[in-house]
């Protein structure tokens, strides 16, 4: 009993560190290794560590199936949004440098919107499944 104490206490104080390092990994994805798809998983494994500390139920309560279901769809719409945005700037698909007031800044933010619908995309993809295999003999 006392290690569930330790253990829960301990992922309470490391979660929130998983995440602010998930979004560390997105936002310099532009600058060195990282971007959407590793930090959307590791977003996901601290969903799936609170998960195995809390239970299953309790994460459902923190990240609905509902929402994970609707995350997968929608970082595909925002990459592909990102896309058609680019076409109907008289460009090419994804291609960016139309998309801001010069060519630097049309590159920066494209790669962020597509990286951000990566991550989207794959946190969602990556806590699905686990709620899908969690859930297995649960009917």
């Amino acid at each position: 009993m006392r290690l569930e104490v330790v253990l829960r206490v301990a992922s309470k104080l490391f979660l929130p560190f998983i995440l602010m390092f998930a979004l560390y990994v997105q936002f310099h994805g532009d600058y060195g290794p990282g971007g959407g798809f590793q930090a959307g998983v590791i977003a996901a494994a601290a969903v799936v560590l609170y998960a195995i500390i809390f239970g299953l139920s309790e994460a459902h309560k923190a990240v609905p199936p509902a929402v994970v279901n609707a995350m997968v769809p929608l970082g595909v719409l925002i990459f592909t949004g990102v896309g058609i945005a680019a076409m109907f700037t008289g460009s090419n698909f994804l291609d960016y440098t139309h998309l801001a007031h010069d060519q630097i800044h049309g590159q920066e933010w494209g790669v962020f919107l597509v990286e951000f619908g990566v991550l989207v995309t794959v946190t969602g993809t990556m806590i699905a499944i686990f709620y899908a295999f969690a859930g297995r003999g649960k009917a």
